[in-house]
């Protein structure tokens, strides 16, 4: 990562920091109840969750829209899941595209095909599930939209298999990292932006997250939204994804593997090297970003070179969190079939 976007980050993750402590000072419960609207999620779901074999992986997703539909690949993050989608999906499909959602490795009704594959969390490997699926599904290239770990996701095949992408929609920029670039100290404020990595990194942070992960990532969607007063309903409805038996392990490694603290599978060394060059994206993109995005994120101007081909961003303002595909589904819709047509 150039040591400009470094930078960029560092601020921007002070900003971050000191909103999160501003958070904590005031409770969490006084600043919901400080909210003037709420913008929970309606009660529109998917109608099934079919399941494919693929890779090293029996995925599960929904799908929907006409079959011969131009193909949109929505990808969720942590702690999240589908759901984050279920609005945005009938707007896609009202304008002819086939949708499809899976759940990412360790959520959902995804699973391990074999007890011996390792619960791996790296970047490149969510990559190549969902290239995997697309293998599976026969679908020759997509437009993705996406956010989160989702986000780096669909960063991460536009930039090593462009022929795959359409064009592409990603909050909060360009995601994708690497373990060289994660061993640079931040400022200590902008740490504690990320205090959650550290504690997953302890033996006490896995058990604890094993152990809590309903209400942890309950806190995580109150601190990443501060302005989303979702109600009990939205959330027990994505807390169902977190039961998966391979969840925590997941997330774990993720978090571990980023700080260098656990190794990748061999196997994906070469995709991780090239990954590691912070290579530039060609395919047309458009960038998101929430006004109260509480999560750790870059400024739009430390990665707007890093897109070389037709570019957009959209700064989306409402009190806007870290999940804005399910805070603003019209916005991130829309931005899909713009994207589409760039």
């Amino acid at each position: 990562m150039p040591d400009d976007q470094i930078s960029a980050w560092r601020r921007r993750f002070l900003g971050t920091a000191i909103a999160s402590v501003g958070v904590m000072q005031l409770g969490l419960s006084d600043m919901v109840r400080a909210q003037t609207a709420s913008r929970s999620s309606s009660s529109a779901g998917f109608a099934d969750i079919r399941q494919i074999d693929a890779g090293a992986l029996n995925i599960g997703y929904a799908e929907a829209g006409p079959a011969d539909g131009p193909v949109v690949i929505l990808l969720h993050g942590w702690p999240y899941d589908i759901y984050s989608f279920a609005d945005v999906t009938p707007m896609l499909t009202a304008q002819g595209y086939r949708v499809i959602v899976p759940y990412l490795r360790g959520y959902g009704t995804t699973r391990f095909l074999s007890a011996d594959t390792p619960r791996n969390g790296q970047q490149a490997v969510v990559a190549v599930d969902i290239v995997a699926l697309m293998d599976a599904l026969k679908i020759r290239q997509a437009t993705f939209g996406a956010f989160d770990w989702g986000a780096r996701t669909a960063n991460i095949i536009a930039a090593l298999w462009p022929e795959r992408v359409k064009s592409m929609v990603s909050v909060s920029g360009y995601l994708i990292g690497s373990q060289q670039a994660n061993r640079a100290p931040l400022p200590p404020k902008a740490e504690f932006a990320w205090w959650y990595q550290f504690y997953f990194a302890t033996e006490r942070g896995q058990a604890g997250y094993e152990a809590n992960r309903h209400d942890f990532n309950k806190l995580i969607w109150q601190l990443a939204s501060p302005k989303w007063n979702f109600d009990d309903a939205t959330y027990e409805r994505s807390a169902k994804s977190f039961e998966n038996p391979d969840h925590v392990a997941v997330v774990i490694h993720n978090y571990r593997w980023r700080l260098g603290l656990v190794k990748g599978e061999a196997q994906y060394d070469a995709l991780e090297q090239r990954l590691a060059t912070a290579p530039t994206i060609g395919v047309p993109t458009i960038t998101m970003e929430g006004d109260a995005n509480g999560a750790p994120h870059p400024d739009p101007a430390a990665y707007a070179k890093k897109f070389t081909g037709k570019y957009k961003h959209r700064n989306v303002a409402g009190g806007i969190g870290h999940n804005l595909p399910q805070e603003a589904p019209k916005a991130f819709a829309d931005a899909v079939i713009e994207a589409d047509r760039m």
